[in-house]
């Protein structure tokens, strides 16, 4: 038993020691794969969580996520009361009934705020007639104040002097509108409480200054703009207009109002989420606890009822209140991020499996040329009896221990590479089943080769005939796989199992390359046996009869080639697709948006060329029966300043062509307006124009008569030139485009949006304006308010997107490492196939043959594998897209208008095309040249 066991150990060193380079090979693809198992969900998670904190930060940035509301109950005291800032700063604790750690990532912005109703301004009355009725809004808002100048006076004062009204801070437009000044003197009446008043009461402010609001680059104004400027609506129960105002007060202005019996103002926290370091993982923490987190307030707080309302009384810091509201905008900002996320996971699935494949099949090679190397030796142990299992785990025990060793130096080498504090984490199970799969593959195969033949039967077929039944039975089936695989695909979309569909399709390229193959080249060879020299005729005879032994090569070579071509395609497609949501999102080199319509055309700087667009949402009646079609938008526009910004723009061609009018062309109120249709416009009303209302406060009706010149269509709605315009507008909604002569009919409101567009350089040279230009331009044009978005910086933070720059690192990481991995195989299925070439050449070089003619020889075995992996390669890559188009939605990585075109990297699929090509030629060459130095002995051997 000893000596039997040394003699074994001895068998077992020694195999190894000659089977060193392919063990090494396999030890580097473990290596290889379970790194990459506990590296890339790491990286990929970090990606996650700079998308989702990109996101989130951008929302923020606009108006906090979360946010919590109530309204102090004044008249549960005598005489009525509240402590502003009591309650202000007890809020703050309100997050700590959160449950689990969720608190610890939610921060307040600013220290809250509140916001009366509406009061009727008694005094003074604002000067002229058009104006029945004033109505102010008092707002307490801490964060304008960085936003505000005060031209006059100064800002409300947080803690009022005793004796004094409360202060109240105006914009100068709303000043200007009142009539008033600082100093000035306001009397409001306010809205009066039921059960408690009989009359509305009435509070006396004091105008503490007059301010001018300043450009915010955070988009603080959206929203905010009656701030700056009043708005005029119609009155509901009477007829005339309203005045609408607002002001800002200080902090102890609740207090003062509450003693003159005014109602309590509606409080409101805001509050931000800290979403740093594992952003998804801690949205999730959050998501849970915010979906009951109201009713958690509601059964903690709220414990008794108001004897005035009868509604549900709540505490907070002492203070009576009204139920707390919270609105939670985090949860749908995450659910709109996880399909996102989901479809960039299914994309980089695609690269990950082909990678898996292409490693799996060159640890098929490798052990297959282990096994060819040791193949006498095998035979010889057979002969002297060893039994299939000894063999079996003879093998085993050389590979295992290697391929052990490895998987786990590559898990720690992985664990090491990998970042930190991520919402990924390393996943074991897949190394474990890479390691399992190469493990298990070296005994099957080993099986596969040492076993004993089976004796034919009598009524047994031949076994050609039982080698073809089995291949056709094979190739059958993977198609039919392939076949419903795509249909699943193209039907619910990827998921864990879906994902490995396009490795399915390479295959089944491979078995149809397979089967032409031989077709190909018999055809050629007819041609070859009417040619001179023997050399083709041997050549193509050669690679016909090895062409199935080179399937393996060709899968590896198709599915590399194909899996390349399909990322270059995507990250192509990408690339393009957020120049082209730039461009919508800005519609030129920049882009101004204000509230309200403007009706003199805005100046800019001298070097920029701008267009104006006014948006009008009207009530149009049909001309042909009088239908109505309510709530369409009306846009104004110069066709000559569109085709001045974008002279090549299929839209200002139509525009320009549609809607010009000859010169001089006065408006006329019953002059038709030559006007473009969106398509559902078009459609209510098939035949004539339209007319519309404009009811202007104060003065006379407007009735414009509209004429349809055209339709737009699909490519002339998804132009850049409406992006911005089209954001203001409901998706939905019915667009009709005219003329800018409209414009001179409607004097300027308060509704609607305006929107500038900015080209920045010469009219006949390159843009020379750069971002600081351009907003300094916009600014100036449209003022502090306006919302301006600069194409440059709007793709920049398009292309630093998690997701978009993730997807691009794992096709690029998978794409090289596919590479590597099938430059490897293929050098040993070259290695594992070149006895036969080699013999085949060396035969002939005993019959007379030349060392060009064996080169040539030794290019025509291995063109057509060449042409074969080019061409299968090239089309995989360009068929798959094509046929998984349905569940490619790209367009949530550009932002534009609609799905982005798919595009085809030409440059990169010729230069895998001529790589792949010189690989294998280099190989032939390399052939060559050791063929050429073997002396004859090596020759006589070799035949």
């Amino acid at each position: 038993m000893g000596t039997g066991a040394a003699v074994t150990q001895r068998l077992i060193r020694k195999e190894s020691r000659g089977d060193l380079p392919l063990l090494a090979c396999l030890a580097v693809l473990v290596l290889m794969l379970t790194a990459l198992c506990a590296w890339a969900p790491v990286f990929a998670g970090r990606q996650e969580d700079r998308a989702l904190r990109q996101r989130v930060d951008a929302a923020q940035v606009q108006a906090p996520l979360i946010s919590l509301s109530t309204t102090p109950e004044v008249f549960n005291t005598s005489p009525p009361a509240v402590n502003m800032a009591t309650l202000l700063g007890a809020g703050r604790t309100l997050t700590d009934h959160l449950g689990g750690s969720a608190a610890r990532h939610l921060t307040f912005a600013g220290g809250g705020s509140y916001d009366y109703n509406q009061a009727s301004l008694v005094s003074p009355r604002p000067p002229g007639p058009a104006d029945t009725s004033t109505r102010l809004t008092v707002s307490y808002l801490p964060s304008a104040r960085a936003h505000l100048h005060y031209v006059s006076g100064r800002a409300p004062a947080d803690h009022t002097p005793l004796g004094t009204a409360p202060q109240i801070g105006l914009s100068q437009a709303t000043a200007q509108a009142l009539g008033v000044r600082a100093g000035s003197r306001l009397t409001l009446e306010f809205d009066k409480t039921l059960g408690v008043q009989n009359a509305p009461p009435r509070a006396g402010l004091v105008v503490s200054g007059v301010y001018r609001t300043t450009a915010a680059a955070d988009d603080f104004w959206t929203g905010r703009e009656t701030l700056d400027q009043p708005s005029r609506y119609r009155a509901e129960r009477s007829a005339g207009t309203v005045l609408a105002v607002r002001g800002l007060v200080g902090l102890d202005a609740a207090d003062l109002l509450a003693g003159a019996g005014v109602g309590g103002p509606r409080v409101t926290w805001q509050v931000r989420a800290d979403l740093s370091g594992a952003a998804l993982d801690r949205a999730r923490a959050l998501t849970g606890p915010l979906s009951h987190y109201s009713a958690d307030l509601s059964a903690t707080l709220c414990q008794g009822v108001d004897p005035i309302t009868g509604d549900i009384s709540c505490q907070v810091g002492g203070q009576a209140t009204g139920p707390l509201l919270v609105t939670d905008f985090l949860t749908p900002l995450l659910a709109a991020f996880t399909a996102q996320d989901q479809q960039a996971r299914a994309l980089a699935t695609f690269a990950v499996d082909a990678l898996a494949a292409v490693a799996l099949a060159t640890v098929t090679v490798a052990v297959r040329l282990l096994l060819r190397r040791r193949q006498a030796h095998l035979r010889l142990q057979r002969a002297r009896g060893a039994s299939t299992a000894r063999l079996v785990l003879l093998r085993c025990a050389v590979a295992w221990p290697v391929v052990l060793i490895a998987a786990l130096l590559g898990w720690a080498a992985g664990r090491a590479l990998a970042p930190t504090g991520t919402s990924g984490s390393p996943q074991p199970v897949p190394a474990a089943l890479a390691a399992a799969v190469v493990v298990l593959t070296v005994p099957l195969m080993t099986w596969l080769a040492v076993r004993e033949p089976r004796r034919p039967g009598r009524l047994r077929r031949s076994r050609r005939k039982t080698a073809v039944g089995r291949r056709v039975v094979l190739e059958l089936t993977v198609l039919l796989a392939a076949a419903a695989g795509v249909v699943a695909l193209r039907s619910q979309g990827p998921d864990g199992i879906l994902g490995a569909v396009p490795v399915l399709v390479a295959l089944a390229v491979v078995l149809i390359l397979l089967r032409i193959c031989p077709l190909v080249l018999r055809l050629v060879l007819r041609q070859a046996r009417r040619g001179r020299g023997a050399v083709g005729f041997i050549g193509a005879a050669r690679a016909a009869h090895d062409a199935p032994a080179t399937g393996l090569a060709l899968f590896v070579l198709v599915l590399t080639l194909g899996t390349a071509v399909f990322g270059g395609l995507v990250q192509r497609t990408i690339g393009d697709g957020l120049a082209t949501g730039a461009a919508w999102t800005t519609g030129a080199d920049a882009s101004a948006t204000v509230a309200g319509t403007v009706t003199s055309a805005p100046t800019a700087d001298a070097g920029i060329r701008t267009a104006l667009q006014r948006l009008h949402t009207l009530d149009l009646a049909g001309q042909a029966d009088g239908a109505v079609i309510s709530r369409v938008a009306v846009i104004t526009v110069d066709p000559r300043q569109l085709a001045a910004i974008a002279p090549k723009s299929p839209l200002a061609g139509a525009l320009l062509s549609g809607l010009a009018t000859p010169p001089g062309t006065r408006a006329g109120a019953s002059a038709p307006l030559p006007s473009l249709l969106s398509p559902d416009l078009r459609a209510s009303e098939r035949t004539g124009g339209f007319t519309a209302t404009v009811v202007t406060q104060g003065q006379p009706p407007v009735d414009l008569n509209f004429k349809p010149v055209g339709t737009l269509t699909a490519a002339e709605l998804r132009d850049p030139l409406l992006g911005p315009v089209t954001a203001e507008i409901p998706a939905g909604t019915p667009m009709l485009i005219t003329t800018a002569t409209a414009e001179h009919l409607m004097p300027q409101q308060s509704s609607g949006s305006t929107v500038l567009l900015l080209k920045g350089g010469a009219s006949r040279g390159p843009a020379t304006a750069g971002p600081a230009a351009l907003r300094s331009a916009a600014a100036k044009a449209l003022g502090p308010l306006a919302r301006i978005r600069v194409r440059s910086e709007t793709l920049s933070t398009l292309r630093a997107d998690g997701l978009t720059r993730g997807l691009g690192t794992i096709y690029t990481t998978t794409s090289i490492l596919a590479a590597l991995s099938g430059l490897l195989a293929l050098a040993l299925e070259l290695t594992l196939t070149s006895h036969e070439r080699g013999r085949t050449a060396s035969f002939l070089r005993t019959l007379g043959l030349g060392g060009k003619e064996a080169g040539a020889l030794h290019f025509l075995q291995l063109l057509p594998l060449a042409v074969a992996s080019a061409v299968g390669g090239t089309l995989l890559g360009l068929l798959e897209p094509r046929l998984m188009a349905p569940t490619l939605d790209l367009r949530q990585f550009t932002g534009g208008p609609a799905q982005p075109a798919l595009r085809t990297d030409y440059s990169l699929t010729v230069a895998l095309v001529a790589g792949v090509t010189a690989l294998i030629l280099a190989a032939a060459a390399t052939e060559t040249v050791l063929a050429r130095r073997r002396r004859l002995g090596a020759v006589l051997r070799l035949t």
